[in-house]
């Protein structure tokens, strides 16, 4: 048997069956979450430093050995190309200091903005990222064709898949960043549905 009123279940009904805001993020969730985001991503543009060091260096080394004018060119071209991609990496994906101690809707919007322009940078790089290195490796190519010493009947059976190898190895970059971009944008998602 109901001991309640009527009016009493009615306001009961009316408060159980009300929507809920859901779950919020707290100001050390989120500095919490944007601190090891931040990590990631410093530990990701130093990985790609030191790749660029290696490279360049590689690349320096084989410009001063090769003796064809089209090798030393498509070497000079591949270390403007990592060059190029490592300032972009800083200028487009470095991530910038959290901010002091200030309110939730301030780290939101901060790890918001900083999530975005890793996203955008992730979407864009045959512009910035592969881009600058097609020249040189095109250089190379045509050089390594053109500088057939001669022992091969058909110079393409090794620098078609040359290319070939050079072009999966793009896409498949390519598709990873796509890949994470789409991580991102799910994580921008997750945080604006988290706070609201």
């Amino acid at each position: 048997m109901n001991d309640e009123s009527p009016k009493v279940q009615e306001l009961k009904e009316l408060w159980q069956g009300q929507k809920t805001e859901g779950v919020r993020m707290s100001v050390a969730e989120v500095q919490a979450s944007a601190g090891k985001f931040q990590r990631r991503i410093q530990g990701r543009n130093a990985r790609e430093y030191v790749a660029s060091v290696v490279m360049v260096a590689f690349f320096g080394f084989e410009f001063w050995r090769a003796g064809d004018l089209l090798v030393r060119i498509g070497f000079a071209l591949m270390i403007a190309g990592i060059c190029f991609l490592a300032w972009q990496l800083h200028a487009r994906a470095s991530w910038s200091p959290l901010p002091g101690d200030v309110g939730l809707s301030s780290y939101v919007e901060y790890k918001r903005r900083e999530l975005e322009r890793q996203r955008d940078a992730l979407n864009s790089v045959w512009r910035w990222y592969l881009g600058p290195l097609i020249p040189g490796m095109a250089m190379l190519l045509v050089a390594f064709f053109r500088a057939n010493p001669g022992h091969l009947k058909h110079p393409s059976f090794i620098v078609v898949p040359e290319a070939i190898f050079f072009a999966a190895i793009s896409f498949g970059i390519a598709r990873l960043n796509s890949n994470a971009a789409r991580k991102l944008q799910k994580e921008i998602d997750e945080l604006d549905e988290g706070t609201r």
